[in-house]
């Protein structure tokens, strides 16, 4: 029996029964990545020897009668979190030596689980962009179309697992990163709840890996059911050990329904500031009809909605101003007219924001979220677009704000696709990419679903009930 496209969970009684060993199935995934990943290039930093070493340490474990959460399963995880004695680059240059000698906290919670580390997954310089491509590692393309882009920064990890180079993942979200990915390679991936699981160690290269707040970025859970979303999550949620303070606050609640009939949800398929491609909305609308099929209430419009124009421009006020503050952009910086009201003025002026302009915005996010749990007292979830349009050709113009989506045909500033990933980030709700289909050119079409703060087991639930309406992940034919 093959195994490669199996479920984690479907391994995990595999392994209980006797079915099949560690060794059995690291070896097969080992082989699949070196027969397999030359033109998909996802794994940029195998480490094979010592996950066959790790194999052979979980069938010996698991002779003795112990039993882990992922005991023996083979995942992969993205290049930006350390794994001792591994490189870190975030695909700079000038990293490429950094080798840091501690795992980070979600590396260690996998290891600790039992689960069995192959190696590592390609991103883009500095995590900084929508696909996935470096100058140390090379791009990263599309498993169902090599001349389109895996997505990114957790590109290398979808793209991995699309082609059954491990079971899980495990990637970070600030801008889609988790599902934009996800989406764009027929995955699932689960952007949890701001502050839910620790990133300690998921730190650009050279810097001391110290607990962190951050301001809108998460790392969370990559797979290829919803269930095994879920399963992850629960390995990686829960707080720093550094700051176990806040441990209590972060307790997951149970989802709120069970049968898709008792979900009350909210579509959107419509941005003031960019058309919805007709693949994508196509997507949607099956979503919409399966879950008005299994008996979900489900409504396409709602006043307590927050305003979609001014959530997009504050979530690039955050984006861009933090973004800049690590990355600092040069003196030849111009700020627009001050009549040009688009997401490319707004981003410009974040480049230049201080303090002040920085607690104006945060202040209007703190709105919003009041607005997202008046929403949430109506609604279970939100059903809506990831991105625009399905995975786009490779772009590699030197300059990302010069680059241009087309949606349609019709082209648009590249980051403007951004603001259905911005949606749910910039509150800090969780968010679960699901696959919805296929476009007319056959690649693969995801939608997200935004469930409420801090019940992140509702959107999943959710995931799950769809999968059994509409089917989920398929391998790349």
């Amino acid at each position: 029996m093959e195994w490669s496209f199996q479920s984690a969970e479907a391994l995990i009684a595999a392994l209980r029964a006797g079915a099949v060993t560690s060794v059995e199935l690291t070896d097969e995934a080992i082989g699949r990545i070196e027969r397999e990943d030359d033109v998909v290039n996802a794994i940029c930093v195998p480490d094979f020897d010592r996950a066959r070493a790790a194999a052979q340490r979980a069938d010996r474990e698991r002779a003795r009668g112990e039993d882990r959460p992922l005991l023996g399963v083979p995942v992969t995880v993205k290049e930006s979190y350390d794994v001792a004695g591994l490189p870190t680059t975030w695909g700079m240059p000038a990293h490429r030596d950094y080798v840091p000698a501690e795992d980070a906290v979600q590396v260690a919670r996998l290891k600790a689980a039992g689960a069995v580390v192959l190696g590592k997954t390609n991103v883009p310089l500095g995590l900084q962009d929508i696909q996935t491509f470096n100058e140390l590692y090379g791009t990263t393309t599309n498993p169902w179309d090599p001349g389109r882009t895996s997505g990114g920064s957790s590109g290398g990890s979808a793209a991995a697992l699309a082609c059954g180079f491990g079971a899980l993942s495990i990637g970070s979200d600030l801008a889609g990163s988790l599902r934009t990915p996800a989406h764009f390679c027929g995955v699932y991936a689960h952007k949890p709840t701001l502050g839910l699981a620790a990133s300690r160690g998921m730190t650009p290269p050279g810097e001391p890996a110290l607990p962190n707040d951050f301001d809108l970025a998460v790392v969370g859970p990559m797979a290829r059911t919803a269930r095994d979303l879920a399963l992850l999550l629960d390995v990686m949620a829960g707080p720093d050990p550094l700051t176990l303070g806040v441990a209590h606050r972060l307790a997951l609640p149970p989802a709120r329904h069970q049968r898709l009939r008792d979900f009350r949800v909210l579509v959107l398929d419509d941005h003031p500031l960019i058309p919805t491609g007709s693949a994508v909305r196509a997507a949607v609308h099956r979503v919409a009809a399966a879950l008005v099929d299994g008996g979900a209430r489900v409504a396409w419009h709602s006043p307590l909605l927050p305003d979609l124009t001014e959530a997009a421009t504050v979530y690039m006020q955050l984006l861009i101003s933090g973004a800049v503050a690590r990355f600092p952009v040069g003196p030849d910086r111009r700020d627009p007219s001050p009549d040009d009201r688009s997401l490319d003025a707004v981003r410009l002026r974040a480049m230049g924001a201080g303090h002040r302009d920085w607690l104006q915005a945060d202040h209007r996010r703190q709105l919003h979220r009041h607005g997202w749990r008046r929403l949430f007292a109506e609604f279970d979830a939100v059903v809506c677009p990831i991105t625009p349009t399905p995975a786009f050709p490779h772009d590699h113009h030197p300059n990302p704000m010069e680059r241009r989506i087309a949606v349609d045909g019709v082209e648009h500033p590249y980051f403007d696709q951004l603001v259905w990933a911005g949606l749910p980030t910039m509150p800090g709700l969780p968010a679960t990419a699901v696959p919805a289909g296929r476009s007319p050119e056959g690649l693969p079409v995801g939608v997200q679903l935004v469930g409420p703060m801090s019940e992140d087991r509702t959107p999943l639930r959710l995931a799950e009930l769809l999968e059994q309406e509409i089917g989920g992940f398929q391998p790349p034919r």
